[in-house]
């Protein structure tokens, strides 16, 4: 089993940053995906930032292209996102999941909440115009 702890969201003033962490525990030797999904009140669960180890490749929702970064350090299965030039519309719930022994996808698999079992409890990240 896997455990996931998300750390470092809070509040911010749009156009400000956050680093979002997410470390993990239990067996994971095999996890090769691991993603950040975001739920604003009311809204669906949207897959943000991906990052499948297997292949090095990142995929992002066109929302955070060019403004947020994901990163895997994969010896530790630590999962980070680097999120700047925030907008109110960022903000939400915001929820790391990995995934074992992932077969390769598409960009838009890569995204869908579906693919993963592991998840996290979730961090509130809140950014004010």
């Amino acid at each position: 089993q896997v455990q996931l702890v998300e750390s470092g969201g809070g509040s911010v003033q749009a156009g400000g940053s956050l680093r979002l962490s997410c470390a993990t525990s239990g067996n994971t030797r095999d996890i090769n995906l691991m993603g950040w999904f975001r739920q604003a009140p009311g809204k669906e669960r949207e897959g943000i930032a991906t990052f499948y180890a297997t292949t090095g490749k990142s995929y992002y929702a066109d929302s955070v292209k060019g403004r947020f970064t994901v990163s895997l350090d994969n010896s530790q299965k630590t999962l980070f996102l680097q999120m700047n030039s925030l907008e109110p519309a960022d903000s939400g719930m915001y929820y790391c999941a990995a995934e074992e022994r992932a077969p390769p996808m598409t960009a838009r698999q890569a995204l869908s909440a579906n693919l993963f079992r592991n998840w996290g409890q979730g961090i509130q990240v809140t950014v004010s115009s």
